[in-house]
């Protein structure tokens, strides 16, 4: 296995280039070139770096120039602070893991993922040529349905970048919105530069209370970090609709007294560890955090449990995310707690 260096250490720049209104004062304002100096000061080694199709892509799948010389100059403030760079495409033409976003048609549409293809191959024709740029394919699939398409899909589109950008490392993420558990059903890894990649918000009751975005959570829901097994489960189970049963698998044989502690996160990478050292593939968790609702204190709790489990193993990560979009690290509310959560990143 390759040492993923220079991936260990990380934060997403999220709802610069994704999620957002696509208008040039948005891209103009929410980042910008000082931010990197930020986060280099803040020690870390890389950043994730969120793009809709919509930078690129008009709706016709006509590329717009502007979206790419946008996307190179974060390249080169990158490389100008010492930084590694994810190009993550966040949104693809015909598939979101928004639902609100109505991009439908992605997995039974062969011209919608041929454009797909069409794109990787314009990034990797401009940027795979950069050392410190790693593609990922695609943010968050949401449906266990889609997990054969999306293996052939992703292995196509693989070696169609492969002939522009052999040394590139790619990430490959799984269903259930890049959950860990998928992993098992990802396609083998293509060649010795694909990483699996997830995603972990785990227990998601902590880190998504009072997320109106949630089904079934109460926006005033909320709840401290050090609490047992059993309350958990308990307040699981009143507040996470859809994620009941994944959740209860969560704290299935835990002692329903216990207080959380990192065995927690060590039951649930143990499983992708495995799978890791089997295939000789590199695990990557592109997104983890927690949102504004909960204190700056539990917040900081939960990180120094999860990037213990994350070191131990030397599984590199983004934290989610730099500013705003409710779980925001520079943002004043965190002033109290940033310098010591940034050496925990």
């Amino acid at each position: 296995m390759k040492d993923f260096t220079g991936y260990q250490h990380g934060i997403d720049l999220g709802g610069w280039l994704s999620q957002c209104d696509h208008t040039e004062e948005r891209y103009d304002t929410f980042i910008k070139k000082e931010d990197l100096a930020v986060v280099q000061s803040w020690g870390l080694d890389h950043v994730r770096v969120p793009v809709d199709y919509n930078l690129v892509e008009d709706a016709e799948g006509n590329y717009k120039e502007e979206g790419f010389v946008r996307l190179q100059n974060v390249i080169d403030w990158c490389k100008e602070y010492g930084l590694n760079m994810i190009l993550d495409l966040h949104k693809t033409f015909g598939f979101s893991f928004d639902s609100g976003e109505n991009e439908f048609g992605f997995f039974e549409n062969e011209a919608y993922q041929e454009r797909f293809y069409r794109l990787w191959e314009e990034f990797a024709k401009r940027y795979g040529k950069f050392e410190h740029v790693a593609f990922e394919l695609l943010n968050e699939v949401t449906e266990k349905r889609f997990s054969d398409t999306w293996n052939a899909v992703s292995t196509i589109c693989i070696k169609r970048i492969r002939a522009f950008a052999p040394n590139t490392w790619i990430l490959l993420g799984g269903y259930y919105n890049n959950s860990i558990e998928p992993l098992a059903d990802l396609a083998w890894p293509v060649d010795d530069m694909v990483v699996y990649n997830f995603h972990c918000y785990e227990p998601l009751v902590f880190t998504h209370q009072g997320a109106p975005w949630v089904e079934g959570m109460d926006p005033a829901f909320r709840m401290p970090f050090e609490c047992n097994y059993g309350d958990y489960l308990k307040y699981s189970n009143e507040e996470l609709t859809m994620y009941q049963e994944l959740e209860k698998n969560c704290f299935t044989g835990l002692d329903p007294e216990e207080m959380i502690n990192i065995r927690y996160f060590e039951r649930m990478v143990e499983e992708a560890v495995r799978i890791s050292r089997e295939r000789d593939v590199n695990l990557y968790c592109g997104e983890y955090g927690v949102i504004d609702c909960a204190t700056p204190e539990d917040a900081l709790k939960w990180f120094k449990l999860i990037t213990a489990c994350f070191d131990k193993h030397k599984i590199g990560r983004a934290a989610w995310t730099y500013r705003e979009m409710d779980f925001g690290i520079a943002d004043a509310r965190m002033d109290g707690v940033r310098d010591e959560l940034v050496k925990l990143l």
